[in-house]
């Protein structure tokens, strides 16, 4: 018992001294320089949750609503088979950009069911993937169009877009993407299945 208390008494005077020499050394030491001003906090926090899929009407973005890369025109509106394409090709530029927070915004109704049938989320179904296109696939889609003569149009207001209607430097099967079906939940084309 003697030990015990021994040893405590003897950690405590340890931790004060430590105490006393840092409160010293802060008594001696110069104050430290003054920094440069902080930078005004930023209006446009980011979230860390990943996107989840709409259960309805999902609202538009200006990620959803930004023309495609280089084609210099307003992005088609409403449920026409033109903006289902012009969303797809987004949807594709992202993909090769691995722009993962757009990717999961257009599929979000397609990863969602995919999570429920244990895919996992978008975000971590979607790092699997980036993973299995080749660097050379990559480049290639991130300037793909989408040939809307091969596109079918469904009804409840989808289309399908097969992985042969995509144009692109490299050749793309429905075993390498896969053949698509988008469509129009509230005000957006989406990525379903």
């Amino acid at each position: 018992m003697r030990a015990i208390v021994g040893v405590t008494v003897s950690a405590v005077l340890l931790l004060a001294a430590c105490n006393d020499s840092d409160s010293a050394k802060d008594r001696t030491s110069p104050p430290p320089a003054p920094s440069s001003p902080a930078a005004p906090p930023s209006t446009t926090a980011q979230s860390s949750t990943p996107p989840t899929a709409p259960t309805s009407a999902p609202p538009a973005t200006s990620a959803s609503q930004t023309p495609s890369a280089g084609s210099g025109t307003q992005p088609a509106q409403g449920k026409t088979t033109e903006a289902a394409v012009q969303r797809y090709e987004q949807y594709l530029h992202a993909l090769g950009r691995e722009d993962i927070t757009t990717v999961c915004e257009i599929a979000g109704p397609g990863a969602k069911k995919a999570e429920a049938e244990g895919a996992g989320p978008c975000t971590s179904s979607f790092a699997v993937v980036f993973r299995m296109i080749s660097a050379s696939q990559k480049k290639s889609l991130q300037s793909a169009t989408v040939d809307p003569k091969r596109v079918s149009v469904r009804p409840s207001d989808k289309v399908l877009i097969p992985a042969a209607a995509i144009q692109a430097s490299t050749t793309f099967t429905s075993s390498d993407i896969g053949d698509r079906t988008l469509q129009y939940l509230g005000n957006a084309w989406y990525v379903v299945d």
